[in-house]
């Protein structure tokens, strides 16, 4: 069903004056594409099926009319307080996004809206308090909401009224097909749904069957990622390894590279070896993969977008999809088959940092592996240019990566019409300068600093644990022996290579080139300097011509008397 032409403007659309209000502090002038579809007809009580990039302002198209929804229902008089609305969400990390925006369009309605945030806490007895009163909305992960359900903390099945799917198609992905099927039985027959998803793959479809009902389709008439205008993408074929590391010292230490960045690899080993790489070189960067907790991603996530970091390296590792067709196998023996991998190796099978997560002011994303499907590019591609803001996206490449990056291309020259990943024109004859400090770099990062690097980030959770705290009260001797510890080391950081001599910045990169020779720490004077007021010794600074010798002259001895 087509969508009908909606206003330019929010205050058209009907929503109460609190919600526009909140609307204008955040800046919002018009809405998005997917906005002008999606809140009227979510006004009118449809079901939607909605498809929209990554960027393109879902969250606020299914927020405003959830509000405007909970605003209407509590208006009559001794109306009784119950969950609902529901939004299931795929990660920990974006749940507490969403609870971020529920909260900021609900600023000036906060007492008559209230949101629990199931994802902030691991703990199911922690949550338990805020369940007992009845918040309005409840944000979390399928497994966390039907566990809850199970315990009996949580119903839905008598006040539930708008259940939300925001990024279906990343709900499948990480196994949440079972889960999604055994909470259906706990909702009541009648319901609103609303269904966002970035791709509209035959498992979403499945998904669309089971929860909605003669719903409204949405997919705004646009590409998946901005134009070239907005978002530039340069692809770079690189012959070994240390090409890699080389090319993005330079970018970085050379100050090529403007703004914050997003650096994603393949594998949680890379993750912290490329991490140690920049603190080689006196860049200090802040590391994201799943086997971090989830309270320590969400505190990373928010250093970064307060600017305390300037480079993040990420890993999104791609968890197997579950089919959403119903089975004939129980569902707990098919979940335990579906993803099992990332549990055994202590990874969170509910981490996923590619996909929906808001990173703010990011001005490129670089792609230090290139991603195994076109998928996982445009999400990765997908947090910088956003809004009206431009972006670059660039992705290096080995040769047995040149086939990956190839079926990117085509997929974007197909869907574009045009090829619009364009070779990054870089001479890397020019920074051959910069080799030897990148090998010495490269080898000071040797497998076991990995190694250490992750066995001090785990020391440090367990010291910042807020479950541990009444063990290490009971028990001191193991906090005594925790802090005291053999240290560990890393990697060995040779302070030399934190600065870029000026012999080593190539000729046709000195003017745009940002090098540290202008912060060098000059040499306290004495003396005579000292006291003119000067910074430098007089005369020259050649040694061999300021050098004076004085001949003294001889003294005679004394005359004896006669």
């Amino acid at each position: 069903m087509a969508a009908e032409a909606t206003p330019a403007g929010f205050e058209h659309m009907g929503l109460d004056p609190r919600l526009l209000r909140a609307v204008a502090e955040l800046g919002w002038a018009t809405p998005t594409a997917i906005q002008a579809q999606a809140i009227p007809l979510a006004l009118e009580g449809r079901d939607l099926l909605a498809r929209a990039r990554t960027g393109s302002g879902k969250t606020a198209a299914y927020s405003l009319p959830l509000l405007q929804h909970l605003l209407r229902a509590k208006a009559g008089p001794a109306v009784a307080q119950a969950v609902r609305a529901l939004v299931l969400v795929p990660s920990k990390e974006l749940g507490q996004q969403v609870v971020g925006s529920l909260r900021q369009l609900a600023a000036f309605c906060a007492r008559d809206v209230r949101v629990a945030d199931l994802c902030a806490q691991s703990d199911l007895d922690a949550q338990r308090p805020v369940l007992m009163e009845k918040p309005d909305v409840v944000v979390g992960t399928p497994g966390r909401v039907l566990a809850h359900l199970g315990a009996r903390s949580l119903s839905l099945r008598s006040s539930l009224e708008l259940l939300v799917l925001d990024e279906a198609d990343l709900l499948l992905a990480f196994g949440f097909g079972d889960d999604i099927r055994a909470l259906l039985c706990h909702l009541p027959k009648i319901y609103q749904a609303l269904l966002m998803s970035a791709t509209f793959s035959p498992d979403v479809e499945a998904l669309n069957e089971l929860v909605l009902h003669n719903p409204v389709r949405l997919c705004p008439p646009e590409p998946r990622l901005p134009g070239s205008c907005q978002l530039r993408q340069f692809a770079l074929r690189c012959g070994t390894e240390e090409d890699k590391f080389l090319l993005l010292c330079a970018l970085l230490k050379l100050g090529l590279l403007r703004g914050r960045a997003l650096l994603f690899v393949g594998t949680l080993a890379r993750c912290y070896r490329l991490k140690l790489f920049l603190e080689q070189f006196g860049i200090p960067a802040c590391a994201l993969n799943s086997e971090l907790p989830a309270r320590s991603r969400c505190h990373v996530i928010t250093q970064f977008n307060r600017g305390l970091y300037d480079y993040l390296v990420a890993t999104d590792e791609e968890v197997p999809a579950v089919p959403a067709v119903p089975s004939k196998q129980p569902p707990r023996r098919k979940r335990k088959a579906a993803a099992p991998a990332a549990q055994r190796q202590g990874k969170d099978p509910e981490y996923g940092v590619a996909r929906g997560i808001d990173f703010q002011n990011v001005a490129a994303v670089l792609n230090f592996d290139v991603p195994t499907s076109v998928e996982s590019y445009i999400h990765r591609v997908g947090r910088t240019a956003r809004a009206d803001n431009p972006g670059t996206a660039l992705t290096l490449a080995l040769p047995d990566e040149y086939e990956a990056l190839a079926r990117i291309e085509d997929a974007l020259a197909e869907e574009n019409g045009q090829s619009t990943l364009q070779p990054y024109k870089f001479s890397t004859e020019e920074i051959e300068s910069l080799r030897y400090r990148c090998r010495d770099a490269m080898r000071s990062v040797t497998k076991q600093a990995v190694k250490e690097a992750r066995l001090r980030e785990i020391k440090e959770e367990l010291l910042n644990s807020e479950k541990l705290k009444s063990h290490f009260e009971d028990n001191p001797r193991d906090l005594h022996v925790l802090r005291h510890d053999r240290p560990l080391h890393p990697a060995i950081v040779k302070p030399e290579l934190r600065h870029v001599p000026d012999y080593l910045v190539p000729p046709s990169l000195r003017g745009i080139a940002k090098t540290d020779l202008k912060k060098r720490r000059r040499l306290p004077c004495s003396g005579a300097s000292r006291r003119r007021g000067g910074s430098r010794p007089r005369g020259t600074g050649n040694p061999l011509q300021s050098f004076k010798y004085a001949q003294r002259r001889a003294r005679r001895p004394p005359v004896p008397p006669s």
